[in-house]
């Protein structure tokens, strides 16, 4: 997978791209990360990007130039046609797993991060993807790049050192993640359930899918309005019902 950024401040995707996933996924070539500095395409002396808005009101907006200028450089620089182009917009879609695994499936992503008030709305015309990490305002856009970017990387094929790490993770099923215990069995009067020292994977699989199901009614019961559930889950749900 190719991956673009145009941004102001490259300099902060130094430390992401150079630790844990995105670090191996990069040197394993199963990832090219490509900064595109779009103050390059300012205009004057000191290289502008922003100007007042027509019409009035208060902060600066993205002139279109530099980011128009700025994609067609990529496109001329990387023969893939079907790119995906992401435009970091508080007004967008909201990011969730099921975006980051279309991501993933991507041959080339192009990350617009923007800054100051907003975009010229022309700039809107270049982009697929108009996508939010979240209802508030963030600075500008490189944090919830980076987010996305590491969601969609860690589901490339091969990235992951166990590709099941991925399938069962929070969100991918539909529901949150089972809880999870390693060595010590004992430790502060707090004991692993016996289910998961007994050796039977078929109980063990039974109980994961329980307690997953159970952590997702507790914490996140909308979710499970989205989910057709089978009669063994429907049965769990209304044992807890009733205990409440």
């Amino acid at each position: 997978m190719k991956i673009d950024i145009v941004t102001l401040f490259p300099e902060m995707f130094d430390s992401p791209l150079s630790h844990s996933i995105m670090k191996r996924a990069i040197e394993n070539d199963l990832l090219e990360v490509n900064m595109v500095n779009f103050r390059r395409f300012g205009s004057g002396k000191h290289q502008h990007v922003d100007d007042t808005p027509y019409g009035g009101g208060a902060g600066m907006l993205l002139k279109p130039e530099p980011i128009f200028q700025s994609i067609e450089e990529i496109q001329q620089r990387s023969p893939i046609t079907n790119k995906r182009i992401i435009l970091m917009d508080p007004a967008g879609k909201p990011f969730d797993q099921s975006m980051a695994e279309e991501f993933s499936k991507e041959e080339h992503l192009i990350f617009i991060c923007g800054h100051y008030e907003g975009y010229d709305e022309r700039i809107r015309s270049l982009v697929t993807d108009e996508v939010s990490l979240g209802d508030y305002v963030l600075t500008g856009g490189e944090l919830a790049s980076m987010v996305m970017m590491d969601a969609a990387v860690r589901l490339i094929p091969g990235v992951l050192g166990n590709e099941e790490s991925a399938e069962t993770d929070s969100h991918s099923s539909g529901l949150l993640e089972h809880p999870h215990y390693t060595r010590p069995a004992e430790y502060k009067g707090m004991t692993v359930p016996e289910v998961l020292m007994n050796g039977n994977h078929k109980l063990i699989e039974e109980w994961r899918h329980m307690e997953s199901l159970k952590r997702t009614f507790e914490r996140r019961p909308d979710m499970l309005e989205k989910r057709e559930l089978t009669d063994q889950e429907k049965d769990w749900i209304k044992q807890w019902q009733k205990k409440d």
